[in-house]
């Protein structure tokens, strides 16, 4: 026996390698479990997982390897992070694994952790994103895991497991770039904004004055204003139009989000 470590799925000289390989029979875009099934909360008998990322054949061949894990359960994905937000409050995740590329400044996991404490976001991180500013503020976003999304599917299933199970994994070549991370120092202001706020901050992307935002969430001006200000202050920016601006860049608003 070679002992309790979780073996690569594909030999690294296999043509699909650090990829996977691609079922036929699953869908692209959302992929999920079935309705009856979701928002059914925590998973008892396993970490449920799910998955944020732009390509079909990760989210894919991901889907199919946790399928076929025991102790894992595959909920579901999307390749877009304006329907991310609805995927976590549809699935309910403990473990919830987003592409760098879609997320490189943390607002989405800020946004996800800060309202749901108990879910571990795992970063699967490119290689353009393997530095210690990319590192440090992730896990200052809230992330609390992470792995080279070009390793093989043995690492990635190592993070899923370890992350859940420890509350924290740093994939071996990626821990040193963390090396002098002091949470409270480098996360400074930056929070989650609450569900009212990030409601609030859709309303004034569709061009909506506060006084009409009050209108539409059936409160006052004067609480408009605190939110706006509340929102401006947690994404640290300069006006109401570049706080849509940072939320557009950053993926927590889409022109396609109803």
């Amino acid at each position: 026996m070679r002992g309790r470590r979780i073996p690569k799925v594909f030999p690294r000289n296999s043509v699909m390698s650090s990829r996977f390989a691609t079922p036929t029979h699953m869908r692209t875009g959302v992929n999920a479990r079935p309705s009856s099934a979701a928002g059914a909360g925590r998973h008892v008998s396993g970490p449920g997982i799910a998955l944020v990322d732009p390509i079909p054949l990760f989210r894919e061949g991901l889907s199919a390897v946790v399928r076929r894990t025991p102790g894992l359960h595959w909920l579901g994905s999307t390749g877009h992070l304006h329907t991310a937000v609805r995927l976590h409050e549809r699935l309910r995740p403990d473990v919830l694994l987003i592409d760098s590329v879609l997320d490189p400044q943390g607002h989405l996991a800020t946004l996800l952790v800060g309202n749901d404490p108990q879910l571990l976001v795992i970063s699967l991180v490119r290689e353009p994103h393997r530095t210690a500013k990319y590192v440090r503020a992730a896990l200052a976003a809230g992330v609390r895991g992470m792995v080279p999304r070009a390793g093989e599917i043995g690492e990635v299933l190592q993070a899923i497991v370890r992350g859940h199970q420890e509350r924290m994994y740093l994939d071996p070549t990626l821990a040193p770039l963390a090396a002098g991370f002091t949470p409270t120092a480098e996360a400074g202001s930056r929070r989650a904004l609450s569900r009212r706020e990030y409601e609030v901050l859709q309303l004034i992307a569709d061009g909506l004055e506060n006084q009409a935002v009050a209108n539409e969430l059936y409160v006052s001006v004067e609480t408009v204003r605190t939110h706006v200000k509340n929102i401006l202050r947690k994404l640290r920016a300069r006006d109401r139009t570049h706080a849509v601006s940072l939320a557009y860049q950053a993926g927590l608003l889409s022109s396609n989000m109803k």
